[in-house]
């Protein structure tokens, strides 16, 4: 059973994706808030495997709650999506510095979010083409960092078709999209960028994406 707090400030959006979650008999609400100031204290008090994790809230936002949690529980004991309408390519840059596991827009179906937080649950990142898009617009319309040496050793140790896979992750394909630029599997795919997240120490895909800019591998 995967434990699930949901953060969001919209009563009609918690009961939403109540609902969503119910489809799963796997899944279990522990408990829904709608503030970012209750998050860290029902933590201490109820034990929890994933949050969802809105970024508009009164109190603090998404983003400073993710921040406090990661003080207190560490990415492998307690997995944070974060829900956004990504109008902002800087709160999602936020939130993924600030510890979020996953990014998933509101708009996502049920089949989506369940699958999303199947993903993150079993250590891996729920990454939407949205969100992708939103870090990547970030990066790319920004300045070009300062390159991250000691990160880019670090992508000395992958091989020339995990680089590869690690490029197109990063331009916002899918496991699917790249099986086909490369003619393989899409598991040949995935097995490439689990690897490769393994050698350079990104906790997901989405730190994958992250990893790649600051190492000025750009797609």
């Amino acid at each position: 059973m995967t434990r699930i707090l949901i953060v969001d400030d919209q009563d009609d959006m918690r009961a939403g994706i109540r609902t969503m979650l119910a489809l799963d008999p796997s899944l279990v609400v522990a408990g829904d808030l709608s503030d970012g100031l209750q998050v860290v204290p029902f933590l201490r008090d109820h034990p929890v495997d994933l949050v969802l994790m809105d970024i508009r809230m009164p109190g603090i936002d998404g983003v400073e709650a993710t921040r406090r949690i990661r003080k207190e529980h560490p990415p492998e004991e307690l997995r944070v999506i974060v829900l956004t309408t990504f109008d902002q390519d800087d709160i999602v840059l936020a939130a993924l510095r600030a510890g979020a596991n996953g990014f998933l827009s509101k708009t996502v179906s049920p089949a989506e979010l369940v699958a999303g937080i199947s993903e993150v649950v079993r250590g891996g990142g729920a990454l939407s083409a949205a969100a992708t898009a939103a870090l990547i617009g970030h990066m790319t319309d920004s300045p070009p960092p300062v390159i991250d040496r000691e990160l880019l050793r670090r992508f000395d140790a992958l091989t020339p078709r995990e680089r590869d896979v690690v490029v197109l992750v990063a331009s916002g394909l899918g496991n699917e999209e790249i099986a086909a630029q490369m003619s393989v599997s899409p598991f040949t795919v995935k097995t490439h960028a689990v690897r490769a997240m393994t050698k350079v120490g990104a906790r997901d895909r989405a730190q994958l994406v992250s990893f790649t800019f600051r190492a000025g591998l750009y797609p």
